[in-house]
């Protein structure tokens, strides 16, 4: 069977014994698990020990969670059990250790793919990563604050019509994405002013590639015209998203939480949610601006092509 081993961590400010009580209590786990929060309504089921915990969804699968060990506070052990969409057992561990301003928190998980999915063990070792990076963000804020920071609406599948554009296109490592795509906002700003290029509509960008294994990412930043001139300016392009219906969810709040979004709909997608157009790149549209409103306010809707 073909292993993988997955390790993520974060420096949180809490006492060990804080951080500890919210990951022992399985009942916590909805507000901050990167999985849950794709499916708010998924079944969840507790042992009366509280030693366990089961969930049962159409977007999630099925499968539990049960301690094996513990050693408060400094380490949880449990048994990772799959049964939808396919079977597997795999173990997760949680390692708290104290710093001079918090906690280091170390969230691992061991296992492996079933032997027809050999070819997706890079894939899946990224996109588990992935998903514990997001979620020891999503507890960090939780601990620290009281609030993940965000929300998600699913708001289902919508017409969305042709839309021409005039944007930049540019790539970067996953990990620098909000500064790149600044910064490439900035310059589109300034090539449209000095050309006299006015938006009709609100700054989008659309996502052409997303690679987690090779940590690549490749992306459009524009903004509707009504009407293209007969060059673009330098290093800009116009282009036209066709007509298509799209599935949407809305995030409020955080940029730096948008990723939860964007795998939401992903898991949305492989249970078979909604059908992709493959032809047509997903894309996020802005509903405001970060430099006048506050980052809980901020609010972006993430759109999924659709057949």
């Amino acid at each position: 069977m073909p292993e993988f081993h997955v390790e993520e961590s974060i420096e949180i400010a809490a006492s060990p014994d804080d951080v500890f009580r919210t990951v022992r209590d399985f009942k916590s786990w909805r507000a901050w698990s990167p999985w849950l929060l794709a499916e708010p309504d998924t079944k969840l089921d507790y042992s009366a020990d509280g030693s366990s915990y089961s969930w049962d969804g159409k977007i999630t699968g099925a499968g539990s969670m049960t301690v094996v060990h513990e050693d408060p506070p400094h380490s949880i052990d449990c048994e990772l059990r799959f049964l939808r969409p396919w079977k597997s057992t795999n173990t997760t561990a949680f390692r708290l250790q104290a710093t001079d301003t918090g906690t280091r928190v170390t969230w691992t998980m061991r296992g492996s793919l079933p032997l027809f999915l050999f070819f997706m063990k890079r894939k899946m070792s990224a996109f588990v990563a992935a998903d514990y990076s997001r979620g020891l963000a999503m507890l960090k804020d939780r601990i620290e604050t009281g609030d993940i920071g965000f929300s998600l609406d699913f708001l289902g599948i919508e017409a969305q019509p042709e839309c021409h554009y005039l944007g930049v296109r540019s790539q970067c490592s996953i990990p620098e994405i909000g500064s790149s795509m600044e910064q490439a906002m900035g310059k589109l700003a300034s090539q449209a002013e000095a050309a006299g290029i006015e938006p009709s509509g609100a700054p989008f960008s659309i996502y052409l590639d997303w690679d987690p294994v090779a940590g690549r990412a490749a992306y459009i930043v524009g903004f509707p015209v009504e009407a293209t001139a007969a060059r673009a300016p330098e290093g800009c392009t116009f282009g036209c998203i066709p007509a298509t219906d799209t599935f949407r969810i809305r995030h409020t709040g955080a940029y730096r939480h948008l990723g939860n979004a964007w795998a939401a709909g992903m898991m949305h997608q492989q249970a078979k949610a909604f059908s992709p157009n493959r032809k047509v790149p997903p894309f996020e549209i802005y509903g405001n601006d970060p430099q006048s409103t506050s980052e809980e306010e901020l609010v972006t809707t993430l759109h999924f092509p659709t057949k």
